[in-house]
């Protein structure tokens, strides 16, 4: 089976007063269609960058990164945002919700980007907040809704153009345990029925362990 995503001896660097840093060193990782992916690992490791690079929303320094067979910084920049758009999906720590919409208008924003009517947008908004357990809460602005409610709109956003490739980094981060919880169930449940590709950077052991893989990044690299 072809990976749905490869990275080939990814490095990245920065530079901070005149200083290299190298964050990510020489890393490798295929992933098939419905695999699920913990990478963790401390502070500072790079898990992050590491993600950013996967869902090509930052280059690497060096490397090459190929989603279903095609080389992403061979693209021209139209096809790329047109991945980003429809092919993978990102879910944060912080939600990163506009906190003057309500629930439906956050969640039409992919579609409305990639082309689709308003109403179009709206139909489909609707669709994947209801199969979130959001069929009531779609009128309600960002502040109206409780932590796990706003992940689970964030989810949705994520979703709503049927990605085939989910990237959370530390998606219950900032939840309490039973709501982390309930977000961990829902993002395997996705995982299992949708044959949806999911990669999670999360400190949460716990979290970590109910993926059927499970990576340490440590010092840039995998350990």
């Amino acid at each position: 089976m072809e990976p749905m995503l490869q990275i080939e001896n990814i490095y990245k660097s920065f530079e901070n007063n005149g200083q290299i840093i190298q964050v990510v060193k020489g890393i490798n990782l295929q992933v098939l269609s419905g695999d699920s992916l913990a990478i963790t690992g401390p502070s500072g490791s790079g898990k992050s960058t590491l993600l950013n690079i996967m869902g090509t929303l930052e280059p690497p320094s060096r490397g090459n990164i190929f989603f279903k067979g095609s080389n992403v910084y061979q693209m021209d920049e139209v096809d790329l945002i047109k991945i980003r758009n429809r092919e993978i999906g990102f879910v944060f720590q912080l939600h990163h919700l506009l906190t003057e919409f309500n629930a439906e208008e956050n969640t039409m924003i992919p579609a409305l980007i990639s082309g689709y009517s308003k109403t179009k947008s709206a139909e489909m908004a609707s669709a994947i907040l209801s199969q979130m357990g959001l069929k009531d809460r779609l009128r309600h602005r960002v502040g109206e809704l409780s932590g796990g409610e706003q992940q689970r709109v964030a989810i949705a956003r994520a979703l709503i153009m049927e990605p085939k490739l989910l990237l959370a980094d530390e998606p219950t981060g900032n939840l309490d345990k039973a709501t982390g919880d309930e977000i961990t169930k829902l993002l395997l449940s996705l995982n299992r029925s949708r044959g949806l590709a999911l990669i999670i950077a999360t400190h949460n052991l716990e979290l970590a362990h109910q993926m059927s893989k499970q990576l340490q990044l440590v010092d840039g690299r995998f350990m």
